[in-house]
């Protein structure tokens, strides 16, 4: 068994089509969809969760390349724009992996990206936005 996230980037010809619901009916996948961005006519973009045999990973993975879907690597990162952070404190609080600290001596938020669980919830209550989700 083998599970693993990916990000996938459809050509715009392929948005319209049931290339999910063929992984699943094909190959036996479980699929998470863990963001999903598609809109007609344009690219679509997709991180999943995969799980299933290994052998029919594979399988799955050569048919989305066989297609024209671009396969990569998860590689989901949260960063901060340290020229844009205020060091408010709103995201300190809502941070789940304790990632976001004060310093107790310079009050000033620190980031620390080895604890981040990459959840995305300091995203939205980041008033100038210099948290952001670089996939």
């Amino acid at each position: 068994m083998i599970s693993k996230k990916s990000v996938f980037k459809f050509p715009h010809t392929l948005v319209d089509k049931p290339v999910m619901s063929h992984l699943v009916k094909e190959y036996g996948l479980d699929i998470n969809i863990l963001k999903a961005s598609i809109t007609p006519n344009e690219e679509g973009l997709m991180v999943l969760g995969l799980t299933g045999k290994k052998e029919e990973y594979a399988k799955a993975i050569k048919y989305l390349q066989g297609i024209g879907v671009k396969v990569e690597p998860f590689k989901h990162d949260i960063v901060r724009d340290e020229k844009r952070c205020t060091h408010c404190g709103a995201c300190v609080v809502i941070c789940p992996a304790d990632s976001l600290v004060v310093d107790e001596q310079t009050k000033k938020i620190n980031f620390v990206e080895s604890k981040c669980i990459a959840c995305e919830l300091c995203l939205p209550v980041c008033p100038p936005r210099a948290m952001r989700a670089h996939y």
